[in-house]
């Protein structure tokens, strides 16, 4: 099981402000922020539910090439808005939300790039 992942931003305040929008309708949202002075090296923010953030946002050079990071979330509804929002807070579109049955007969998921090109999905398993 995964605990936690994340990716490294060229700008953590827009990146920050970014990730609150894109990741609030699948139930994120910015939980914990350790500074550089604290963490050695590089501002961190961490986004997650429940208390417990498990998708962190570095300050730093982006990762290369970049990562793709996927959210399971419980409804294509949750898809949808997931995606909107991202688009809204000036992500670019990847995959517009929709069946993927190439992978299963119920995946349901959509892609935007982030500010750095990182590709950031939600994703549906249910039918």
């Amino acid at each position: 099981m995964i605990d936690h992942t994340g990716v490294v931003v060229s700008d953590f305040e827009r990146s920050k402000k970014f990730y609150r929008e894109a990741l609030a309708p699948i139930g994120y949202e910015l939980l914990h922020e350790v500074p550089a002075s604290v963490t050695g090296s590089s501002d961190v923010a961490g986004f997650g539910e429940g208390g417990k953030p498990d998708f962190w946002v570095t300050n730093g050079e982006p990762n290369k090439p970049p990562l793709h990071i996927a959210f399971r979330v419980k409804s294509r509804d949750i898809v949808n808005a997931f995606h909107a929002a991202a688009i809204a807070a000036g992500g670019s579109d990847n995959g517009r939300p929709g069946l993927r049955p190439h992978y299963h007969p119920n995946y349901y998921g959509a892609f935007v790039r982030d500010l750095d090109g990182h590709n950031i999905e939600a994703v549906c398993h249910e039918a």
